[in-house]
């Protein structure tokens, strides 16, 4: 079957958002272990008047068709602020994205890896790297490991033969992004425990609860932090006082003040760890839905997520304590006390910790050093266009 056969529709308005995201999620439903999201938050994540990605992004998102009916999906973006990074750090220059990836088969996807790419060259991008759906913030990566079990939330779950389909279009593997799976049960190993016990005797660190009564002043503090101790890393953005906001809004359901922390020095927050309640879950018993019953049970689930897995997605410590040993302690210290409280209060046997850039020295020590084991792989390609 050759690419004549397949038609691209390029995606404008309202409807056809909707028509993008159902196809995800009949995509979605047919794979083992998916777990259905919310079709409004999808639909947000693409809406120009929704997300604030689109306040220094632009995006087309494109449908391929096959004898009348829908046979995949892609979208091509382009992050301004991505544009303006170092190339070393995975951006830069030229840089344009893909996301949103799903094909019938072999054809379709290098079909519609094409027109991404033909739409990313107008533009005058020189390099493509995906799948990224839309920001390296939202869902990055394409699986490539772990499809045998559910994905935790906010975390993408895709078929296997797709990573087969991209390198064979041309695309080689830039980065790679890691999940740790911890048993949150037991106690950490005693060298953990030491560390830890040491820095509760240092009366410059006082590790704290982040409080929801002021909440949109703490996501301020943990995304300050997070623009500062990120900003070397492969793949870093800034958040922009908009996403801030925003973010601040989208997480404070999910957000218990035992399992978050911020850690300050001399009175100074220089570090936090954020950890959520599995939503999925929830998800998985409403099917990803809000009406008619689905609401109640979700929000249910949210007020006591008994015996929810935890996964902790964002955890940084301020530059300026880079490669001391008090960053490391610090790490310790709010992940001990979340599991603690994880294992205690909400009866939790499991934990994720992720994603972990596979050249994250530092957090692949710790990671390793409390007995975690990677449980899923992700992969971000990379093409030149010619």
């Amino acid at each position: 079957m050759t690419d004549a056969q397949i038609s691209i529709e390029a995606i404008n308005d309202k409807r056809g958002r909707a028509r993008f995201v159902d196809l995800g999620r009949e995509f979605a439903a047919r794979l083992p272990h998916s777990v259905p999201q919310i079709r409004g938050e999808q639909l947000e994540l693409i809406n120009p008047d929704k997300n604030p990605f689109f306040g220094h992004g632009r995006a087309q998102f494109f449908i391929a068709h096959r004898n009348g009916a829908a046979v995949g999906r892609i979208s091509a973006h382009i992050d301004e602020l991505a544009l303006k990074m170092p190339p070393e750090q995975g951006f830069g220059p030229g840089t344009g994205m893909f996301g949103y990836f799903d094909a019938e088969d072999e054809t379709v996807a290098h079909a519609l890896l094409k027109r991404a790419e033909t739409w990313l060259r107008e533009q005058r991008m020189t390099r493509a790297l995906g799948p990224i759906s839309l920001s390296v913030w939202e869902e990055p990566g394409l699986l490539v490991k772990g499809h045998d079990h559910p994905p935790m939330i906010m975390m993408g779950h895709h078929p296997a033969e797709y990573a087969g389909w991209i390198e064979a279009a041309g695309y080689s593997r830039a980065q790679t992004l890691y999940t740790y799976d911890l048993d949150i049960s037991k106690e950490f190993p005693p060298l953990v425990q030491r560390i830890v016990k040491s820095g509760e005797r240092n009366k410059r660190i006082n590790v704290r609860q982040v409080s929801k009564a002021r909440w949109d002043e703490e996501a301020e503090i943990v995304l300050g932090i997070l623009n500062d101790a990120w900003s070397d890393n492969w793949g870093f953005v800034p958040f922009t006082p908009d996403e801030v906001a925003y973010a601040g809004k989208k997480l404070k359901p999910i957000i218990h003040e035992e399992l978050n922390m911020i850690a300050e020095v001399d009175s100074k927050p220089v570090a936090f760890m954020l950890t959520f309640p599995d939503i999925n879950d929830a998800l998985t018993r409403i099917d990803g839905k809000l009406f008619p019953f689905g609401w109640f049970h979700l929000l249910r689930w949210l007020r006591k997520p008994r015996g929810s897995g935890m996964r902790v997605p964002l955890m940084g410590v301020l530059k300026e304590l880079h490669n001391s040993r008090m960053a490391s302690q610090l790490a310790f210290m709010m992940i001990s006390e979340i599991r603690k409280q994880a294992a205690t209060k909400f009866e939790s046997t499991r934990g994720e910790i992720g994603w972990i850039l596979e050249d994250n020295q530092g957090m692949v020590a710790i990671a390793d050093t409390i007995e975690s084991k990677i449980n899923r792989e992700y992969a971000i390609y990379e093409k030149t266009l010619d």
